[in-house]
């Protein structure tokens, strides 16, 4: 083969590369995007709205990250049957699975990040004071009992059922003790929170979110493995 050959020969597959190389990326970019099949992407239409955000973003948003795993499952079911009311959580789990269901619940709660920190809110001493009284011993003339009966004496939660109320919005608390006393928020019988929140004022319902809400949590926000039982009200979500 002749020098001229070989260089023809050269240039065509230097040209050749160089098609292939620019043709590589617009290839590329006409395929589907395949996406990893974890637990993590499937949920990220959860934590749109779930995940923590800047301060004052999500009112009425609970962080749902490390909340006892059957708590979990128990509202998904709730929502998925109509005890509770809320049209976007409704349609995204109408369809699932218990098991499926459970798969979520179990990823959320194993999901431990940094607590946020305490809102800011300007109100009256004896308001934050009869919501401290409320949440440390409760009120026997009411029949309410403390909220740290249940929920633990850091109101972090206790295992595997009963919620943590301490880093959630004021007004996404304030809001679920209204629903329970409105009757529009149910659980499974004997449904305990609907009985407590019946026998308090909404100046009482008021106040003891107000508390919770500037509590600074603990560094250690895991919930509680164990409380003392009987319950104070018998609870068909974590029953004795």
């Amino acid at each position: 083969m002749s020098l001229t050959s070989n260089m023809a020969s050269a240039v065509r597959l230097a040209a050749l590369a160089l098609a292939c190389a620019l043709g590589a990326p617009h290839a590329q970019a006409q395929r589907p995007a395949v996406l990893p099949d974890t637990m993590a992407q499937r949920v990220l239409a959860c934590t749109a709205c779930h995940a923590p955000k800047p301060k004052g973003d999500d009112a009425f948003f609970p962080r749902i990250a490390g909340k006892p795993a059957d708590y979990l499952y128990n509202q998904l079911v709730n929502f998925r049957e109509g005890r509770r009311q809320y049209p976007l959580m409704s349609y995204m789990v109408q369809h699932l699975s218990d098991d499926y269901l459970r798969e979520i619940a179990l990823h959320f709660s194993q999901q431990h990040i940094a607590p946020p920190a305490p809102q800011h809110a300007d109100s009256a001493p004896a308001v934050f004071e009869r919501g401290r009284v409320l949440a440390t011993r409760g009120d026997a003339a009411l029949k309410v009992p403390a909220c740290i009966a249940c929920h633990g004496e850091k109101l972090t939660g206790v295992a595997p059922a009963i919620p943590g109320l301490l880093g959630l919005p004021r007004d996404y608390v304030n809001a679920q003790l209204g629903a329970w006393r409105n009757k529009t928020r149910r659980a499974h019988a004997p449904d305990c929170m609907a009985d407590i929140a019946a026998r308090m004022s909404a100046a009482d319902i008021d106040a003891v979110s107000r508390w919770l809400a500037v509590q600074t949590p603990p560094a250690d926000t895991h919930p509680a493995t164990a409380i003392a039982r009987p319950l104070p009200s018998a609870c068909g979500s974590s029953p004795d």
